[in-house]
């Protein structure tokens, strides 16, 4: 057994484990509900139970973090580690190790956020290097499938049209904050984003053993991975090209709505010009 198979296979027992642990708290003890993931919203990729089970299951290790006295920073610094050893992986064609690592990246991601708020410490500072952080990840990983794919046309194409549809939608987010305007929810955010080229790279070593027992096609080893980079790909543009116009549509039918001031108001000439231009 290789060592990339090995890791595949580790990552997936502890996801069936965790499935079943939460099966077995909700056959005892029914679904948890949690404000974060109701705040969070759901999507046709990504339902509610899945995320509410992936909360439940983290909660031991924050709790865990909080008490070792682990500040959300250094979990934030750690993930970013991980995230930047799973793109050597993947660069190097070590698809179970990188998924390895990915997985590390991506708990951390959400384990961050949870240890801030349980120690009460979250701020606004530390949201924006969190999202700082998330972006650096979501590039190394991708970037590292780039690195891999450099001699494949179709892939390396693949895997950058699923980059940019992760920036974009990333972009569409940041605009609309900016802005003041509320973006519709999309259907590929960042959580949907990992889940599935998490899952794709994971089955990589496990579908390349089987191409090789069975002679099939030079593709076929890194099948998960492209069905993975596709669906981001043409999800996530789709998605974050509905995204921007809806933003561009609520800025328009905003600078439309008459300025309102108080009676007492005093108003230099031309304050409001850039305002009430078309």
């Amino acid at each position: 057994m290789t060592l990339d198979v090995a890791c595949s296979l580790g990552v997936l027992a502890l996801l069936a484990g965790g499935v079943a642990a939460y099966g077995v708290h909700v056959a005892r003890a029914g679904t948890e509900h949690y404000a974060r993931v109701d705040q969070a919203g759901t999507s046709p990729l990504l339902g509610k139970r899945p995320m509410e089970a992936g909360y439940w299951v983290l909660q031991p290790a924050g709790r865990a973090l909080v008490a070792l006295g682990v500040t959300p920073l250094g979990i934030t610094l750690a993930s970013l580690g991980a995230g930047f050893l799973a793109a050597v992986a993947l660069a190097l064609g070590h698809f179970g190790v990188g998924a390895a690592l990915t997985a590390a990246a991506t708990l951390g991601d959400a384990l961050d956020g949870m240890v801030a708020r349980q120690t009460g410490t979250a701020s606004d500072a530390g949201e924006v290097f969190d999202a700082a952080a998330d972006r650096y990840q979501e590039f190394f990983f991708l970037g590292g499938l780039a690195v891999y794919f450099r001699a494949d046309p179709a892939a390396l194409l693949l895997t950058l049209v699923a980059l940019l549809g992760a920036f974009m939608i990333s972009y569409g987010t940041a605009k609309a904050e900016a802005l003041g305007v509320t973006p519709p929810r999309g259907a590929m955010r960042r959580v949907e984003r990992a889940v599935y080229l998490e899952l794709g790279i994971v089955l990589a070593p496990l579908t390349a053993a089987l191409a090789a027992r069975l002679g099939l096609p030079a593709w076929a080893p890194h099948a998960p991975v492209f069905l993975a980079l596709a669906l981001v790909g043409a999800v996530g543009n789709a998605s974050a090209a509905r995204r921007i116009l809806a933003i561009a549509r609520a800025v328009a039918e905003n600078r439309k709505r008459p300025v309102s001031l108080p009676p007492d108001a005093s108003v230099p000439d031309g304050a409001f010009h850039d305002s009430l231009v078309p």
